[in-house]
C-alpha cells in the first residue's frame, strides 16, 4: 500500500510532462500545431488549478493557525494508545500559520513562473527556452520542491521528529525503490520519451546515461571517496568552529533511513537507489535547463529531512561536485560518485 501511495503522489507531475512533451512535439508540424496549443493550454490550466487548491489551502490554514493562538492554549486530551503527546500537538497547533505560508507562497510563485515575460527574464539566468512548453511546465512544477521543504521547515524537525518517534515505521527499503524509480521514470518521459519526442536511444543520450568506461568508473567511485573525507572533514571544521549539528536533524534522519545502515541490503538501497533516480532526474534531465547552481540547490532542498542546517550545506555542495562531474564526463559517471557515497557513509553508520 505504501509503495502505491509512493507512486501515485507523482503520477499527477507525470501527466503534466508527458502532456507538455507531446505538446511541443505536435507544435513542430503546422498540421498539429493548434492541437499542441490545446494540449498546452491543458497542462498549465492543469497545473495552475492545482497550485490554486494549495494557495487554498495554505491560505486556511494559515487562517485557522492564526485563530486557534489568538484563541490560546488548545484543549487536548492526552491518548496514551496513540504515545502522542499534548504537548506536541499544542506545538504543531502553534506552527499552522507557517506551514499554511510554506504552502501557498510557493504555489503563488508556481503560477507566476506560467508568465512569458517572467520567464522571459529567468532565461536570462539559467539555460532555459521561455518559450518551450517543457521547460515552463518544468520550472513551474518545480516549486513543488520548495513547497516540500518548507512545509518540514515550517512544522519544525524538531516536532517532525518527535511525531515519528510515536509512530510505528516500516520497512523503507521499498518504498524508497518506488520512489527512486518514479524519479528515474519521471527524467525519462520529462526529457521526451513515450511522446515521440525522442526516441528510447536519444531519450537516454539526452539524460546523459551511457555505458561509462573502466575509467569513468573508476574516477566516479574514487571521487565518491573522497567527497565522504571532505563531508566528514567540513563537519569536524563546523564542530570546531562551534557550529554544532542539530540533534533533532540527527534523529529524524535515523528515524527515516536508520534501518537501512542496519543491513547490507539496507546500503546497497541507500546508495544505487538514490544513484538511479535522483541522479538521472537532477544531474540528467534539469542541469542542462537550470544549470548547475540551481539544479544543486534543488537537490539540496529535497533533502527536507536536514532543514537547515550544517548537512545541508554539505548535501548543496555534494550537489555542485556531482554537477561538474556531469559537466565533465556524463550522468553515469555521477551515479557512481553517488553510490560510492551514500554507500561509504551508510557503512560507516553500520560499522
Amino acid at each position: 500500500m505504501e509503495i502505491i501511495a509512493t507512486v501515485l503522489q507523482f503520477l499527477p507531475l507525470l501527466f503534466l510532462l508527458w502532456l507538455a512533451n507531446l505538446s511541443e512535439n505536435l507544435k513542430q508540424s503546422e498540421q498539429h500545431a493548434r492541437t499542441g496549443t490545446g494540449l498546452a493550454i491543458t497542462a498549465y490550466v492543469i497545473l495552475s488549478l492545482m497550485y490554486g487548491i494549495f494557495i487554498l489551502a495554505g491560505i486556511l490554514l494559515s487562517l485557522f493557525g492564526l485563530l486557534a493562538r489568538s484563541a490560546g492554549e488548545v484543549r487536548t486530551t492526552p491518548v496514551p494508545e496513540a504515545g502522542v503527546d499534548p504537548a506536541l500537538i499544542q506545538r504543531m497547533v502553534d506552527v499552522l500559520p507557517f506551514v499554511g505560508f510554506s504552502i501557498w507562497i510557493p504555489s503563488l510563485l508556481g503560477i507566476l513562473l506560467l508568465i512569458p515575460a517572467l520567464r522571459r527574464w529567468i532565461s536570462r539566468v539559467i539555460p532555459i527556452d521561455p518559450k518551450n512548453r517543457v521547460h515552463t511546465v518544468a520550472l513551474s512544477s518545480s516549486m513543488l520542491i520548495w513547497i516540500y521543504f518548507f512545509f518540514f521547515v515550517a512544522v519544525g524537525i524538531q516536532n517532525l521528529a518527535q511525531w515519528t518517534e510515536s509512530q510505528e515505521m516500516g520497512n523503507p527499503i521499498p518504498s524508497l525503490w518506488a520512489q527512486q524509480i518514479t524519479f528515474f521514470i519521471i527524467a525519462l518521459i520529462g526529457v521526451g520519451w513515450l511522446s515521440w519526442r525522442r526516441s528510447w536511444k536519444e531519450t537516454l543520450n539526452r539524460l546523459g546515461l551511457v555505458r561509462p568506461t573502466l575509467r569513468e568508473s573508476l574516477i566516479g567511485i574514487g571521487s565518491g571517496l573522497l567527497l565522504v573525507g571532505g563531508a566528514l572533514l567540513l563537519e569536524t571544521i563546523a564542530q570546531t568552529a562551534g557550529i554544532a549539528g542539530d540533534p533533532n536533524v540527527e534523529k529524524l534522519t535515523e528515524q527515516l533511513i536508520g534501518p537501512l545502515f542496519g543491513s547490507v541490503l539496507g546500503i546497497l538501497t541507500l546508495g544505487l537507489s538514490a544513484a538511479l533516480g535522483e541522479e538521472a532526474i537532477f544531474r540528467g534531465a534539469l542541469q542542462p535547463r537550470f544549470g548547475l547552481i540551481l539544479t544543486a540547490i534543488l537537490f539540496s532542498v529535497v533533502h527536507s529531512n536536514y532543514g537547515f542546517s550544517i548537512s545541508t550545506l554539505v548535501v548543496f555542495l555534494v550537489g555542485l561536485v556531482l554537477g561538474l562531474m556531469r559537466q565533465r564526463y556524463n550522468t553515469s559517471t555521477t551515479m557512481f560518485v553517488h553510490a560510492t557515497y551514500n554507500m561509504t557513509l551508510g557503512l560507516l553508520s553500520y560499522l
